[in-house]
């Protein structure tokens, strides 16, 4: 695949992850909707151990993000040759995350939630759900680096197939687990922790299934060197490392939000889960963009066209916010609309309204940042982008403790913090791309 800098390739490119990431938004939008119905403590409960979930599950994004700017830049330079080293030393890395994320999650998340959180109900059932939760970890970064594979070579369209098994299994395990039908037991909140586990079993074998049957090992050559070595997976962390602690840095952040946010109490939790499966429904447009950015920037880069990267990252940028200017402006006229899929109660959907104002502002902000963010990681220079996560979140944090922790401010303030960290990030990113301080970066 050699890139173009134009819109119609940018779509193509954006199009078909956009629509895989179409169906794991509505993974979460079914747990929470199916958990709502059961109370506002099922629904409080899954937001705080799914973002806890999630700070784990970035070690699989981290790792296989960089591994798909390597085969992007190895696909814009023509180096076949290169592809089996990177996967088979990925394989490796993924399976030895995994493991960690597991041990890490089965002995130290209950003192993590006891040290952290007020209410003990929450607490308990926050650590049986993440520990049944973490065992979906392996088929995940397997699936995660199929993926990274197909976006970095330009076979994006592979990932709705790959979506499709994954959240029909598993909005119909929830169905099942959560309620008790079709037959199966009523397992309530650890119903939709078993179906996700479910789900990742089916987008691992439909990952690994479309590997074989494209012949993508014979192409790319993926199994030619079927022993590991440290040279290649040392120049894998190089890329991917500061990836891994960006994103734990990031998500950690948001963790420790959700944390202040129950500190509030129930509600303010429950609404807050709501407000984070509505707006990662509605986000999708900007991560595909942002990870479409990413794959071209570095196929540009490896074709040696430095020089179109800056007026490429303007013009993913402008349809990133045509999307979402379109999506804030359906929201706002029908906010109850969206609100009635997770309750019915009429106070917490008033209740609900203002951070959802505050919400869809900051995804304006976000269809800029994420994109330019993207474009920085597309150069191959991830220690910047660890640089710009860590001076970005140490401003939330400072945000969160003040207006949250200490002052108690209304949710919809707390919310607040999202903006201020998406205009740090974005500002940062931009300054970096227009320094030019990126060019001529060689990846190992």
């Amino acid at each position: 695949m050699q890139v173009e800098v134009s819109n119609r390739q940018i779509i193509n490119i954006a199009g078909p992850i956009c629509l895989s990431l179409i169906l794991p938004q509505i993974n979460h939008l079914t747990n929470a909707a199916f958990l709502g119905h059961l109370g506002e403590f099922p629904i409080a409960v899954n937001g705080i151990a799914g973002i806890y979930t999630l700070v784990i599950y970035m070690i699989s994004y981290g790792l296989t993000n960089g591994m798909q700017v390597m085969f992007a830049r190895r696909t814009g330079e023509q180096n076949i040759g290169a592809m089996g080293s990177i996967f088979m030393n990925g394989l490796l890395l993924t399976m030895c995350m995994s493991v960690i994320g597991i041990l890490v999650t089965q002995t130290l998340a209950p003192s993590f939630f006891r040290m952290s959180l007020h209410d003990p109900h929450i607490v308990e059932a926050a650590s049986d759900f993440t520990r049944i939760r973490i065992w979906g970890l392996p088929f995940l970064m397997l699936m995660r680096l199929c993926t990274s594979l197909y976006i970095g070579t330009g076979n994006t369209r592979l990932l709705i197939t790959i979506s499709l098994f994954q959240e029909v299994t598993n909005i119909v395990f929830d169905y099942g687990l959560i309620f008790g039908k079709l037959g199966m037991p009523a397992l309530g909140l650890n119903g939709a922790a078993y179906a996700s586990i479910l789900a990742e079993i089916a987008g691992f074998v439909a990952a690994w299934g479309l590997l074989f049957m494209g012949k993508f090992q014979v192409k790319y050559k993926l199994f030619s060197i079927l022993r590991p070595d440290w040279k290649g997976s040392r120049s894998i962390l190089i890329i991917s490392a500061p990836l891994v602690v960006q994103y734990l840095f990031s998500i950690g952040s948001w963790l420790i939000f959700f944390i202040f946010i129950e500190h509030l109490g129930q509600r303010p939790l429950a609404i807050s889960n709501m407000m984070r499966s509505i707006f990662g429904l509605f986000g999708i447009f900007t991560w595909a963009l942002g990870s479409a950015c990413n794959t071209m920037v570095s196929n540009l880069i490896g074709q040696g066209r430095e020089n179109e990267v800056i007026p490429l990252i303007r013009k993913i940028t402008v349809i990133s916010i045509i999307c979402s200017t379109a999506l804030c402006v359906l929201i706002n006229i029908f906010p109850y609309l969206w609100l009635r899929i997770y309750t019915t109660d009429v106070t917490l959907m008033a209740d609900a309204i203002p951070s959802m104002h505050v919400c869809t502002l900051v995804m304006l902000l976000t269809a800029v940042a994420a994109v330019v963010f993207n474009g920085v990681t597309g150069t191959g220079n991830t220690r910047v982008n660890l640089g710009i996560e860590v001076l970005s979140v140490a401003v939330y944090l400072v945000y969160c403790f003040v207006v949250i922790e200490q002052m108690r401010s209304a949710l919809h303030w707390a919310w607040g913090a999202e903006f201020v960290y998406w205009t740090a990030m974005g500002s940062l990113a931009w300054f970096y791309l227009k320094s030019g301080r990126w060019k001529g970066k060689k990846l190992a």
